[in-house]
């Protein structure tokens, strides 16, 4: 689990992670609350590693089967926290294949 200071993040395309995005709402008063929302899926893409400007491309299939990507700055202050959950066999660095495949992949030990 990464939290706090991002700096010693090793992401690498093929991990299965899950993002923590912190959102603020409006509710029925008027009053601004935040709260986490979980965003999991594999890494498909890694830019810019360790600069300010990093960037990871996650993917994961909703339960209609309809592929989601989403791509978060490493470094933004709305990202709270960064688990890692597995990480798979894998021979590039961007997996856009991934969006076509429709075999599961081999998961590392």
């Amino acid at each position: 689990m990464v939290e706090g200071n991002k700096t010693t993040i090793k992401i690498r395309p093929g991990m299965k992670i899950k993002v923590f995005e912190k959102l603020r709402e409006k509710n029925s008063k008027g009053e601004v609350e935040e709260r986490l929302q979980a965003f999991e899926g594999i890494v498909i893409a890694c830019h810019k590693k360790k600069e300010a400007g990093a960037t990871v491309t996650v993917r994961k299939i909703s339960a209609d089967g309809i592929g989601v990507e989403k791509i978060y700055p490493l470094f933004s202050p709305l990202i709270d926290k960064i688990e890692i959950l597995g990480q798979h066999k894998t021979r590039r660095a961007k997996l856009y294949y991934m969006r076509n495949y429709k075999k599961k992949l081999e998961e590392r030990k």
